[in-house]
């Protein structure tokens, strides 16, 4: 995994759309433009990470948006933020909060404090992302936002009914 120095930031950063299989065309021009600026993408199961000086990582970020689009990406998430010491993945407990975060942070609430309607559009978040593959995550997303895991696996229904 990726070390980094006190002053590194980081940036995780999603290109859709989602391609089964091998990353889609606009997302390995997004990866080389990151390592034109003398940074290594990792690929993770829910977004790509990379680190390094502030400067050099907010313009691999300017590049990376910049190719996904022009090679057909529909949308670009960046998250940029202080890096840790060493960047590292936490157990799979871990990485549910974080994704459970991101969504708050999407929808600008704390998961128990949202409508019905939101709520189901968090769980739709959730679900593209994976979240709910995870051990257990039924149950943990239902207990953050004050629901049965019934209810998360009704919405989880009307969601995948709807895609039909």
């Amino acid at each position: 995994m990726a070390t980094s120095t006190t002053d590194d930031i980081r940036a995780e950063f999603l290109v859709e759309p989602f391609v089964e299989g091998a990353p889609g065309h606009h997302v390995a021009m997004a990866l080389e433009a990151c390592r034109s600026h003398g940074l290594e993408p990792e690929m993770g199961p829910f977004a790509t990470v990379i680190v390094g000086p502030t400067d050099t990582v907010t313009a691999a970020v300017e590049s990376m948006s910049q190719a996904a689009l022009q090679h057909g990406a529909t949308a670009v998430q960046v998250r940029l933020g202080e890096s840790p010491a060493t960047t590292r993945f936490g157990d799979l407990h871990d990485v549910l909060a974080q994704m459970v975060a991101a969504v708050e942070e999407q929808l600008g609430a704390p998961l128990a404090e949202l409508s019905r309607e939101q709520k189901q559009a968090a769980v739709r978040i959730l679900d593209q992302r994976g979240a709910f593959l995870l051990r257990k995550a039924v149950e943990s997303v239902g207990e953050m936002m004050g629901v049965s895991r019934i209810t998360i696996y009704n919405y989880l229904n009307a969601i995948h009914n709807d895609d039909d």
